[in-house]
């Protein structure tokens, strides 16, 4: 099985990191001004600006 790429509010981050808030087929919609939060591993998601909405850990760029 693979690592969970996109998580529903109120489940726990599974590391620290930055979350960006994604639509169902972020690859073709555009959100416009998605919610972004910081996490400490086991913190709760927050709730999302509409129901079709997940969260998922932003890539890093160096």
């Amino acid at each position: 099985m693979g690592e969970q790429t996109q998580f529903e509010p109120g489940q726990r981050a599974p590391n620290d990191g930055k979350y960006i808030e994604v639509g169902e087929d972020s690859f073709h919609m555009n959100i416009t001004n998605p919610q972004h939060v910081e996490l400490r591993k086991g913190q709760p998601f927050p709730n999302t600006t509409n129901h079709n909405r997940k969260w998922k850990k932003m890539k890093q760029f160096h």
